[in-house]
């Protein structure tokens, strides 16, 4: 092994040990550092109109034909249902989705400032039921619905 090397290995070995003993010590949380600030209240919340409010300070939304909702109008598994919302409107700053009959209704919640309004992923239903998407755009909040069938096996029943 050259002397490069040595010291590389040297400088790497004691950067990590300085961050092992900084962790273990408590003086770096790493759970503060990288994560966003959690909306506890909007995702304890029982209602939409509850998480609305936790999360915008508002409950009212528009209608829009601008936000896109693709999932299956059948599901045959509620515990993986895969979701995609596109919101095709300029400035949008969040997107949350609910799920209307579950216990906690909000399933996410996304601030996307200086990013397109696009998200997807799987969620969990409990039973049948309308799927709402709120996006809050240019300080106004807009919504779409569609509502989806959860069966077992995919019998319909």
């Amino acid at each position: 092994m050259t002397n490069m090397h040595r010291r590389t290995f040297m400088k790497g070995t004691m950067a990590a040990a300085v961050v092992g003993v900084a962790a273990g010590a408590g003086l770096l949380k790493p759970g503060r550092v990288l994560a966003a600030e959690w909306p506890k209240d909007a995702f304890a919340a029982k209602s939409v109109d509850e998480t609305l409010k936790s999360l915008y300070g508002n409950t009212s939304a528009a209608a829009s034909n601008e936000i896109k909702i693709k999932a299956p109008i059948q599901a045959e598994n509620g515990a993986v249902v895969p979701i995609t919302v596109s919101a095709n409107m300029p400035n949008v700053q969040a997107i949350s989705l609910y799920v209307e009959k579950n216990q906690f209704p909000l399933v996410a919640n996304l601030n996307c400032n200086g990013a397109e309004g696009y998200f997807s992923a799987r969620m969990k239903m409990g039973q049948t039921s309308d799927v709402q998407c709120v996006v809050k755009a240019g300080d106004k909040l807009y919504t779409a619905k569609q509502n989806i069938k959860v069966t077992v096996g995919g019998c319909g029943g």
